[in-house]
C-alpha cells in the first residue's frame, strides 16, 4: 500500500492538466441529525435510542451526549452560509425521526417539520441540492422499548414516518435516501452493542438487519407513491474484504466476513435475495424464520440510485489461538457466525479512527457494485477521515485530510474511467460533531467547531474542496 498522494497546496489546482469530472457531477458534504442538531428537548423533539444510549453512564467517551452537539437546530442559517462559500452543489443531511414523529406514532410535530422546512428553503435559495436521509440512526426510543428494529413492526412504522415526511417536503427534495448504514445500526446496534440501543444479541442483529431493508422497501414504496418523480435509493458502508495471505483458510474468512458486510445487504435490495452461503453461514445463529413471503419482493422494490459510504478496507485471516486487538469494528459479536474470524493489520497509515487509509479500495468497492449488481448511478455519500486538528493563529491547517480527501477523489475519478456510473460525492463531514460512542473526541469535519463557544473555522481542506468545486476537478500528478 503506498502512501496517499501528495496533495498540491491549500486553494491551488495545478493549472496544466486538472483530472476533470463529468459535467453535471454533484460536490456535496454530508452530515447527520442527532451528530450536529442538540436542541434535544426543544420543538416537540422526544428522545431517540441514541439520547437513552449517550446518557447511560459508560457507553460514550467521557459520558458525551449530543444534547447540544453543534447547535445547528438554532444556527441553521449561519451553517447554510457556510455551505454556499464552500460552493457546496448538494447538502446531505438526515432528518430526526423523533423530532418529525415524537414517540414513533400518530401525526407529525409541526414544529419539527418547520425546522426542516426552512432548512430545505435555506438551501435551494442558496442554490443547494437538498439529499434527504430518513434514517440516520435516531430510533424513537418508545419504538425500541417494544422491541427496535429485531420488532417487525418497527419497519411498517418507519413507512409511516416516510409517508409524513414525504408530505411536507417532496416538493422540495429530489433525492432521497431511506437507510444510512444499516449494517451499522443492525451489527453495532444489537451485535455487539457499541452502539445504541446498546443490545448484544446476533440473532437479533440479524432479525434487525432484515427488518431495516423491509423497512427500506416500504419507504420506497410510499415515497414512490407520493412523489412519482422522486430519486431513490439507499446508502450502504461497504469494504473490500481481502484475504491475508492465499491459504483456504484466509480465503474463506474473507467470504464470511464479505457476507455479513456486504452481500447480506447488497444481495436482498440487488437481487431480492440472501446469499446460499451466507444462509449457511448463519444457521447456527437464525432459521431466517423471520422472513415471510413477499419480504424479499419489498426489500428489491426498484431504485433510482445507490449511494455508497466507503472508508477503509478489511484484511482478514483465520482462526488461529490467542486474543487479537479488538476496535470496535473488530469485536467478535459484530460478526455473527463468524465470530472467530481475525482482522489483520497491515502496519499502513490509518486515521484517528485506526481505519486504514486504503483509496484504491474505493475504486473496487464502486466497480464490484457497478459490474456485479446494477447499472444504477452511484453516489459516494460518505467518504472521509479523523485526524487530531488544532487551532494555531485562528486557522487549522489539515493536511492529512487534505491528502486523504485528495486520493480518494482520484480513485473516485479512476472508477469513472473503468466505467463506473458514479454521479456525485459527499465529504464527510461538513462540520466536526459528536461521533457516536466516541463523543467529541473525534474530529471529521472541514469546518473546526468549537463546542464551547460554537465558532466555526474552516479548516484547510474546507478551502482546498471549494477549489475542487469550483474547477469540477483535480491537478494531475
Amino acid at each position: 500500500m503506498s502512501n496517499p498522494a501528495t496533495p498540491p497546496a491549500v486553494g491551488v489546482l495545478d493549472e496544466r492538466a486538472p483530472l476533470t469530472f463529468p459535467p453535471g457531477f454533484l460536490w456535496g458534504a454530508a452530515t447527520a441529525a442527532y451528530q450536529i442538531e442538540g436542541a434535544a428537548a426543544e420543538g416537540g423533539r422526544t428522545p431517540s435510542i441514541w439520547d437513552t444510549f449517550s446518557h447511560t453512564e459508560g457507553r460514550t467517551v467521557a459520558g458525551h451526549t449530543g444534547d447540544v452537539a453543534c447547535d445547528h437546530y438554532h444556527r441553521l442559517g449561519d451553517d447554510v452560509r457556510l455551505m454556499a462559500e464552500l460552493g457546496l452543489k448538494s447538502y446531505r443531511f438526515s432528518v430526526s425521526w423523533p423530532r418529525v414523529q415524537p414517540g414513533g406514532a400518530g401525526p407529525a410535530n409541526a414544529e419539527g417539520l418547520d425546522f426542516y422546512r426552512r432548512l430545505v428553503d435555506e438551501l435551494l435559495a442558496n442554490g443547494i441540492e437538498p439529499w434527504l436521509t430518513l434514517y440516520h440512526w435516531d430510533l424513537p426510543q418508545e419504538l425500541e422499548d417494544a422491541g427496535g428494529w429485531p420488532a417487525r413492526d418497527t419497519a411498517a412504522r418507519f413507512a409511516d414516518y416516510t409517508q409524513l415526511v414525504a408530505d411536507a417536503l417532496g416538493d422540495r427534495v429530489q433525492y432521497w435516501t431511506t437507510l444510512n448504514e444499516p449494517w451499522c445500526s443492525a451489527f453495532l446496534g444489537y451485535g455487539s452493542g457499541v452502539h445504541a440501543p446498546g443490545r448484544s444479541d446476533g440473532a437479533d442483529a440479524i432479525r434487525a438487519g432484515h427488518h431495516l431493508m423491509l423497512g427500506h422497501g416500504l419507504a420506497v414504496q410510499a415515497l414512490r407513491a407520493a412523489r412519482p418523480t422522486a430519486q431513490l435509493g439507499v446508502t450502504v458502508n461497504l469494504y473490500p474484504v481481502t484475504p491475508a495471505t492465499g491459504s483456504p483458510g484466509d480465503v474463506d474468512a474473507a467470504r464470511r466476513i464479505d457476507g455479513l458486510a456486504n452481500r447480506f445487504f447488497l444481495d436482498p435490495i440487488l437481487r431480492g435475495e440472501y446469499p446460499d452461503d451466507l444462509v449457511a453461514d448463519l444457521a447456527k445463529v437464525t432459521d431466517f424464520g423471520h422472513v415471510r413471503d413477499g419480504d424479499l419482493a419489498t426489500i428489491a422494490t426498484p431504485l433510482d440510485l445507490v449511494g455508497v459510504n466507503y472508508y477503509s478496507r478489511h484484511v482478514v485471516a483465520a482462526p488461529s489461538p490467542g486474543e487479537q486487538p479488538e476496535p470496535y469494528w473488530r469485536a467478535p459479536s459484530n460478526w455473527p457466525g463468524s465470530e472467530d474470524v481475525r482482522f489483520v493489520s497491515r502496519g499502513v497509515p490509518v486515521t484517528d479512527m485506526d481505519w486504514e487509509i486504503d483509496a484504491p479500495g474505493l475504486v473496487e468497492t464502486l466497480r464490484r457494485v457497478h459490474e456485479e449488481y446494477t447499472d444504477l448511478p452511484l453516489y459516494v455519500t460518505e467518504n472521509g477521515s479523523a485526524f487530531v486538528d488544532a487551532v494555531i493563529d485562528g486557522q487549522v491547517d489539515d493536511a492529512e485530510r487534505l491528502a486523504y480527501f485528495d486520493a480518494h477523489l482520484r480513485a473516485a475519478h479512476e472508477a469513472i474511467g473503468a466505467g463506473v456510473p458514479l454521479r456525485g460525492y459527499f465529504a464527510w463531514s461538513l462540520l466536526d460533531n459528536f461521533e457516536w460512542a466516541w463523543g467529541y473526541t473525534k474530529r471529521f469535519g472541514m469546518i473546526y467547531v468549537d463546542y464551547d463557544s460554537q465558532t466555526r473555522i474552516p479548516k484547510s481542506s474546507a478551502s482546498w474542496y471549494a477549489e475542487v468545486i469550483r474547477r469540477n476537478g483535480l491537478a494531475a500528478q
